[in-house]
């Protein structure tokens, strides 16, 4: 018995010595973690100094400053106080230099500097690296192979697809206020213009608006989105592992498995057809292919076939910015010709005059609604359906006014507060189409609703195409007025939406 004493006494002792080792290890590693976190604050400090900001706390941030719905006006505040750029801390350790300047934003994004990693890298898991992640040569490279699909002769009998996608929409609508003249417009608009861009840009055939799969696919959207921008704000969850062990990753997981499900039969049902060499050779034959196709019958540079991954991250990508950035903006055109009906009127007037009261519109169209369009990109103007876009600077930059950042900085481009900068654009809050007229002059870089640079919107063409067929038929169809009692409360959670969403009270015209 003595001698088991001991023995367990012994076996006590050297696991309390080990556990007083480990406690010590854990207290070092804490201890060099927070001197790594304060060095680097103090390298920010020293790295923004030259731009004043609010105060923030040494832990928070400007975090109290940016609550979730008032996200936006406080970029217009900052705005009009603090010339062309403004430091904003995340967090004790993490700090954007908020960007709303057109001079500033033109030496941005005439460099080639990488998207933000902090940030952007949190989309990877549902869109994976394509071309809105990727950067560097492999960028160039998909941008270059995926170019042709957005030639002006591909886009041309698009129109015609947009339109039917667009009174689909319409004739559900015409159902809909038969019974209520009130209807939350966003979720229609995001079926529908999924439904454009699956016939556009995947060649599918028939409607997918009264698909209940369509339906939760736009869910599962609107919850990665909703849990990105929660993530993006917390500091605890930007470690994968741990984030992963929360209710809120399991359910971002959940979704993005749903999203790559709907995108994978998308694949695989083009791919079935492809492997029958009859039809190979047809669509081989075509002058042109469209986006599936020329994924599926890319070649890299080595002559090996685009990978199985990367083909699926252009797929999510384009599926996601095709339509719901999209929708975004025909939603809050449409809420803001609601908002301003002597505007709405003159559009409706010149649709008429070109179209008559039918709803037949095509190419040749496009570009004879110049009231409508300079009506359109005021819109973008107040709402732009891309607030931000971030990069991390991979090498020192001095602006035009003199100061200058070191390389490493991360940096935010908000079009939100660009197109909001009373400097740039007088009386930014008020809808004024004027500013767009043929003769106005702006700056190259006041207006940026699909960025600029090298890396702007690829479909910018397609997106505006789509915006004129939809607002030209909606405003042919019905008389829109706003809802006083649901004012949408704009949010950025990666596209332009409301909290409440876009309620709007509509009356067929006869």
């Amino acid at each position: 018995m003595g001698v088991s004493a001991l023995s367990a006494s012994g076996l006590l002792g050297r696991s309390s010595g080990l556990l007083q080792v480990v406690s010590l290890l854990c207290l070092v590693l804490l201890l060099l973690k927070a001197a790594q976190l304060y060095l680097h604050r103090q390298w920010l400090l020293r790295a923004l100094q030259q731009f004043p900001s609010p105060p923030s706390h040494w832990l928070l941030g400007h975090s109290r400053e940016f609550q979730k719905d008032e996200e936006l006006l406080q970029i217009q505040k900052w705005v009009e106080k603090f010339p062309s750029a403004c430091p904003r801390w995340l967090w004790g350790s993490r700090a954007t230099l908020v960007v709303y300047d057109p001079d500033y934003m033109k030496v941005i994004l005439g460099r080639s500097d990488p998207k933000s990693q902090d940030a952007y890298r949190l989309l990877a898991p549902w869109i994976g690296y394509g071309l809105l992640l990727l950067d560097g040569q492999t960028w160039l490279q998909h941008r270059r192979m995926l170019t042709p699909a957005f030639h002006y002769d591909i886009l041309k009998p698009y129109v015609g697809l947009m339109a039917d996608s667009v009174r689909v929409m319409l004739d559900k609508w015409e159902e809909l206020i038969s019974q209520d003249s009130h209807l939350e417009i966003f979720e229609h608009v995001s079926l529908m213009t999924l439904d454009t861009i699956m016939k556009c840009a995947f060649s599918q055939k028939g409607s997918v608006q009264t698909d209940r799969n369509s339906q939760s696919y736009i869910q599962a959207i609107a919850d990665i989105k909703e849990l990105f921008y929660s993530r993006l704000r917390n500091f605890f969850y930007q470690n994968d592992i741990i984030y992963r062990l929360t209710p809120e990753g399991r359910r971002s997981h959940r979704a993005c498995q749903f999203a790559h499900q709907h995108t994978d039969q998308v694949i695989k049902k083009r791919k079935v057809h492809l492997l029958e060499d009859e039809e190979l050779e047809k669509v081989k034959r075509k002058r042109h292919l469209d986006f599936l196709d020329i994924l599926l019958f890319a070649r890299m540079k080595n002559g090996s076939s685009l990978p199985d991954k990367d083909v699926r991250a252009e797929v999510d990508t384009f599926m996601f910015e095709g339509h719901d950035t999209t929708a975004s903006g025909i939603s809050w055109i449409l809420y803001t010709l609601a908002a301003h009906p002597e505007h709405q009127q003159r559009c409706r007037e010149e649709i008429q005059g070109l179209l008559g009261h039918g709803d037949s519109i095509t190419w040749g169209h496009l570009d004879q609604m110049p009231y409508t369009t300079m009506c359109i990109k005021e819109a973008l103007r107040l709402y732009p359906p891309v607030p931000g876009i971030g990069r991390d600077l991979s090498k020192p930059v001095t602006f035009p006014d003199g100061r200058c950042l070191p390389r490493g900085i991360q940096v935010s481009l908000s079009i939100y507060g660009l197109h909001h900068n009373p400097k740039v654009w007088p009386n930014p809050e008020v809808f004024d189409p004027s500013r767009f007229a043929p003769d106005s002059n702006t700056h190259s870089h006041a207006f940026l609703p699909f960025s600029g640079g090298s890396r702007n919107c690829i479909g910018k063409h397609f997106a505006m195409n789509e915006l004129k067929v939809a607002v030209a038929l909606t405003l042919l169809r019905f008389e829109l007025a706003v809802d006083p009692l649901r004012v949408p409360i704009p949010q950025a959670v990666v596209v332009l939406s409301s909290k409440n969403g876009i309620h709007l009270q509509l009356k067929k015209l006869l």
